[in-house]
Order: C-alpha cells, then sequence, then structure tokens
C-alpha cells in the first residue's frame, strides 16, 4: 500500500514540476510592450482640451481646427515654416532662455524626447521663445549647445512676438487659465507640451514637468505613428 501511495505521490510531483516548467515558459516569453491608452488618439480643437473621437477619413476633418501658417527662425538662422513640418509628428512647447523656473526642467524634459526619437526622422521638436526680444539666433544657439539640442531634430524658434503669442494662445491652446481673457502683452508661461500629427491637428497636450507624463507622450507618439502608417 505504501509503494501504491509513493507512485501516486511522485506522479503528482511530476505532473506539478511539468505544469509549472509550463508556465514558467509562457511567462518567459517576452510581453508584446503596449503603454498606449488607446489604440488611436482623440483630436482637439478647444482650450478645454475634451476629446474628441474621430475616424481618420471622418468629414469633420476638413475642416477641424489645426495649426495655422507661421513663419519663425531657429537657433541657426533658417527660416522655419509650417512647412518645415510636411509629413511629420512634432511636439511643440514655449520657454525662454533666461528663465530660472520652469524652463530647465522642461528642456530636460523635451531631450529626453529627441534621444528617445533620436534616430526617427518622423518626429521632430520645436520650442517657441515667449521673449523673443531677447532670445535672439545667437542666444538660442548658445541654449542649444548648452542643453545638447540637434538642430536636425529640435527647432528652437523666436520671431515676431504677437506671432508667437496667437500660436500659443489660439492655436496650440497651451495655458491652463481657461476662460480669462489675456491682453496682448500679458506674459505666456507655460508647462506644457502638445502632440501635433501629420496634418497639424493637436492629439495631446502632456505636463512637460512630469517624468510621467512624457512617458505617456513617447508612448502616444508611437500610437500616432503606427495610425500613420495604417493610413498610408
Amino acid at each position: 500500500m505504501n509503494w501504491m501511495m509513493k507512485l501516486h505521490s511522485l506522479k503528482g510531483n511530476r505532473i506539478a514540476i511539468l505544469t509549472c516548467l509550463l508556465l514558467g515558459a509562457v511567462a518567459c516569453k517576452e510581453p508584446v510592450k503596449n503603454d498606449s491608452r488607446v489604440a488611436q488618439l482623440p483630436y482637439y480643437d478647444n482650450p478645454s482640451f475634451t476629446p474628441q473621437w474621430l475616424a481618420d477619413d471622418a468629414a469633420a476633418l476638413e475642416s477641424f481646427h489645426a495649426i495655422p501658417t507661421f513663419n519663425l527662425v531657429n537657433q541657426d538662422g533658417q527660416a522655419i515654416t509650417e512647412g518645415s513640418f510636411t509629413n511629420k509628428i512634432y511636439v511643440a512647447d514655449f520657454f525662454f532662455t533666461s528663465c530660472p523656473g520652469i524652463c530647465p526642467k522642461m528642456t530636460d524634459n523635451m531631450a529626453l524626447l529627441q534621444e528617445a526619437f533620436k534616430d526617427d526622422d518622423e518626429l521632430l521638436l520645436i520650442s517657441h521663445s515667449v521673449t523673443p526680444n531677447r532670445d535672439s539666433v545667437p542666444e538660442l544657439k548658445k541654449y542649444a549647445i548648452a542643453k545638447g539640442v540637434s538642430s536636425d531634430k529640435w527647432h528652437l524658434v523666436t520671431g515676431d512676438r504677437a506671432q508667437i503669442y496667437d500660436l500659443g494662445r489660439n492655436y496650440y491652446f497651451v495655458e491652463e487659465d481657461l476662460g480669462i481673457e489675456k491682453e496682448a502683452e500679458d506674459f505666456l508661461h507655460t508647462e506644457n507640451f502638445v502632440l501635433i500629427d501629420k496634418n497639424r491637428h493637436i492629439r495631446g497636450i502632456y505636463n512637460g514637468l512630469n517624468k510621467t507624463a512624457i512617458q505617456q507622450l513617447i508612448s502616444d507618439i508611437h500610437t500616432l505613428k503606427q495610425e500613420s502608417a495604417e493610413t498610408l
């Protein structure tokens, strides 16, 4: 009787071991990484950033809110227009080189995006100076060198103040004080990063001071890239 109990015990142990090995084999497989919140990103067309879920071929997109034409200059003295971003996804923010507060951290986090997509020609970055009267091309170049900015990936731009502020407030919607009327002379200061697709539509807004938000932005860029690939 004892030998039969031992045999059953041995069989049970073998089954348990095989089960563990099978489960281990499944667990050891490389997981498919998918940190995106959704399979497709929403669209945004106003400062409240209420998401709108639209199909890629939706008729509404023909007249949907988009970043308009613009004409600025980067750290190398090159003209930067909406044409510089043709067939590109890009991330935009607003800063100034003499900022002692949030801008250095924002720049560090934008640098994380530069590193994450350094070999990806599909993604560009643009940082608009909100003190263009002080941030001349030489000042931007000095800042770019100090911060390790790659000119082929990341444009630090200056130009007409009215144009930059109009872009920030009325098109990128970067300020958070919704509903408060701003005068032309009021200073624009924001930590927000904005994700723009290849048709110059807004597809996301992120806290440029928050590392978790930056990681989400990186994931959302990959989602947008996949979305773009599927529409080709």
